[in-house]
């Protein structure tokens, strides 16, 4: 396999699908031997810490404002994103991602009470994988692995 790294660029942690559905994400690419990075605000990159304590899924960590720097100024490139987004916000983050690294394959995990209005929203190029999911996990989950044995 070729040398492939993935962003996993998390939203505000305040949907409960998503920890586990990163946690998930991290360690099926890993296990396909890609390079991981995640990326979030201080309290998801705690969330992630506390619930995988001996690194088992996670790949490395960063601030996300500190990852678009990296990407900005040349530091880091990522073959793929997937970028997690509940609100705005983290729409409004995929579409920079999308802006800095036109050639990456970019998935936009759409999740919460009102993914199907969120989604809409999207005028960017990006897989969209969209799922009224809050507590259940599992239907993002069948999509995730629809997609992963096409992209990686």
């Amino acid at each position: 396999m070729r040398n492939t790294t993935a962003l996993l660029l998390m939203g505000c942690p305040e949907v409960p699908v998503q920890m586990s559905l990163v946690l998930y994400l991290s360690g099926t690419l890993r296990d396909k031997g890609v390079e991981v990075f995640i990326a979030g605000n201080p309290a998801a990159l705690n969330l992630a810490r506390v619930a995988d304590r001996k690194r088992c899924y996670l790949g490395r960590m960063i601030e996300i404002d500190r990852a678009i720097a990296d990407i900005v100024e040349g530091r880091r490139d990522f073959s793929m994103c997937f970028a997690f987004a509940h609100n705005d916000a983290g729409i409004t983050y995929a579409a920079t991602v999308r802006a800095l690294l036109p050639e990456s394959k970019l998935f936009m995990i759409i999740f919460g009470r009102n993914a199907e209005e969120l989604a809409a929203v999207v005028d960017f190029d990006a897989e969209k994988l969209v799922e009224r999911a809050v507590h259940n996990p599992l239907g993002l989950k069948k999509k995730i692995d629809e997609v992963l044995a096409w992209a990686v």
